[in-house]
């Protein structure tokens, strides 16, 4: 896939930031919502569908592997699937441009059915680490033959005969759990996948939706057991996808730290392995509100209010960096306008994101004149209060939307204008987050 020409941009100093904004459907639910759509009898209709490129590379590979899926209009879509084990081998090669949990959950998928696959992606997904799902699937008997590394391209040879397994993740990601746990779901028996650290739980609660045999328990470690039947049968749904909480980040962070701020974000996702970032910002001094919770099709929703707010600066608790890893990026921008020091350890995951996303920050940081502290797993923000931030800084993306947003984000707050290399890159998770900042009164420039 040839992503567009680099497009720098430059968020500007804006006036107070006012209005309602509804920020684009949950990316995990919407991957997740094809992928199982696609492997359920029947068929699953999806609303709020976030029509992002990442979420549009899943569909696409989906349909390849031979489900219908259809758009029905915005955010609508329909899915005809094949039944587990139903799937063929794709006419050509996969490509997720920048989907890593596209393409994870996609191997996952696949491995107990007898089919290959070839797997590839963009620039920055083809250094990302692969062999840490690969190499658990071949438990079920999967084979794979991928780059040095284990990167891609790479080729995936589904399990002929798939044996259920036994397994522990060893560490801290909700995307080698969920490859697991949809493999499993074509091996017949009993599979548990365990996990110590308690990672989001987007695909237990579907499947359960989904009709699978699948329980939950805890460990002798603290951790948990998940238990899930093969040979499973499930049957399509209806999915509402609720609203981002990662993308209803940046909005709400631009609203803390631009004076005079009041925005209202409606239908934001609040299962609590996500809320990690609204609790950090509570607990800096940030006048949150929380209006309207109720359940959606299992997931809490409900409505942010957040005002301009002097944050304080604190030590984030590393238990909490799983139910918040994407939004340390945008995170430590909050920090820089705090007083005092914020500390953010056991980051050793942004290390392997979309870029090395812990260098990144502290290299966009430093570039406006933040003082930032490097740790091995994370890093010391230095906060400089309301207006204190000089900006003015150009800020190296490395092809990682959640970069690119959340250094726009400081340009609004900045004394000078702070310039991204390339906000092409923002569509893979976030195609109307300009605009919506528009809408709210942000001022951008074309740099």
């Amino acid at each position: 896939m040839s992503h567009p020409a680099a497009r720098p941009l430059k968020g500007c100093p804006s006036p107070a930031l006012k209005g309602l904004a509804t920020v684009p459907g949950d990316k995990s639910i919407s991957h997740r919502s094809l992928i199982l759509g696609g492997m359920a009898l029947g068929e699953t209709w999806i609303t709020g569908l976030l029509e992002a490129e990442d979420v549009l590379n899943t569909a696409n590979a989906v349909r390849a592997f031979g489900a219908s899926v259809v758009r029905q209009g915005p955010g609508a879509w329909k899915v005809s699937g094949t039944g587990v084990g139903g799937w063929r081998r794709p006419e050509d090669v996969l490509d997720f441009g920048n989907a890593g949990t596209g393409s994870r959950l996609m191997m996952g998928a696949m491995a107990t059915t007898p089919v290959s696959a070839v797997f590839t992606g963009d620039a920055s997904l083809r250094k990302r680490p692969m062999k840490r799902v690969l190499e658990p699937l071949t438990l079920f008997g999967t084979e794979y033959e991928a780059q040095p590394g284990g990167l891609m391209p790479l080729t995936v040879k589904g399990a002929v005969q798939a044996m259920p397994v036994t397994y522990h993740v060893p560490m801290a990601s909700a995307q080698v759990k969920s490859a697991m746990l949809l493999a499993a779901l074509n091996a017949p028996g009993t599979s548990r996948i365990s996990q110590t650290t308690l990672t989001r739980d987007h695909t237990e609660r579907m499947l359960k939706a989904f009709g699978a045999n699948i329980t939950v328990g805890p460990a002798e470690d603290g951790g948990e057991v998940i238990s899930i039947t093969g040979e499973a049968e499930l049957k399509g749904i209806k999915i509402a996808v609720p609203r981002d909480p990662s993308s209803a980040a940046f909005p709400l962070v631009a609203a803390l730290i631009v004076p005079g701020s009041e925005v209202t974000l409606t239908d934001v996702m609040l299962n609590p392995r996500r809320t990690g970032l609204f609790d950090t910002l509570k607990e800096m001094g940030a006048d949150l509100e929380i209006r309207n919770a109720h359940d959606a099709g299992g997931e809490m929703v409900g409505d942010l209010v957040v005002r301009a707010s002097q944050l304080k600066g604190i030590e984030v608790p590393p238990a909490r960096v799983s139910d918040m890893i994407d939004e340390f990026p945008i995170l430590s921008v909050a920090a820089a306008f705090a007083e005092g020091k914020t500390v953010m350890r056991g980051l050793e995951e942004l290390r392997v994101k979309e870029s090395d996303r812990l260098a990144a920050i502290i290299a966009g940081l430093r570039a406006n004149g933040v003082t930032v502290e490097e740790l091995p797993d994370g890093l010391i923000v230095h906060g400089m209060g309301v207006g204190g931030v000089p900006g003015g800084g150009s800020v190296v993306t490395h092809l990682d939307h959640r970069i690119a947003m959340s250094f726009l984000v400081m340009g609004f707050a900045a004394k000078s204008a702070v310039m991204v290399d390339d906000a092409a890159m923002i569509a893979t998770s976030f195609p109307v987050f300009e605009s919506l900042m528009k809408d709210l009164g942000a001022v951008f420039e074309a740099a």
